[in-house]
């Protein structure tokens, strides 16, 4: 059928298993988060806020994940640099609402399919990233 295509969908248990092992990473590393998980239209399926995370992440943790699976599932991180060298399109993006352009989030994929995306935020791009991957690994590994 051409009109149609199947799908894997991220359920809620996907999402709290994402969640919880993003969460043991960064307590493991001694880290503050705040993580997101949505789907792949961008609906927010688990958060949670760790105890001293910064409030103000919470937003940029959703914001960032709903950014990976709004580009095709691709890592903030390597969006920010596929754009680096078009100065006016990343100002543009970087001016849109909800759009984080720069590391903390990661497609969450099974069996090479996208399913999702994981955001975290809270402390260094490079944590922050280290965080989701943790997350999107428990999924589809």
């Amino acid at each position: 059928m051409e009109h149609v295509r199947t799908s894997a969908v991220l359920t809620l248990a996907g999402a709290r298993a994402a969640l919880d092992a993003a969460l043991a990473h960064a307590q493991t590393n001694d880290l503050r988060m705040n993580v997101a998980i949505v789907d792949t239209g961008g609906a927010l399926l688990s958060f949670a806020r760790m105890d001293g995370a910064f409030a103000n992440s919470g937003p940029i943790a959703i914001d960032k994940a709903r950014t990976s699976v709004g580009f095709g599932g691709a890592p903030t991180a390597d969006l920010y640099t596929a754009l680096a060298g078009e100065d006016a399109v990343i100002r543009g993006i970087a001016n849109r609402p909800g759009v984080a352009a720069f590391g903390g989030a990661v497609p969450i994929r099974v069996d090479g399919q996208l399913v999702g995306a994981i955001g975290a935020s809270g402390g260094s791009a490079e944590e922050d990233a280290q965080v989701a991957a943790a997350g999107a690994d428990a999924v589809g590994a």
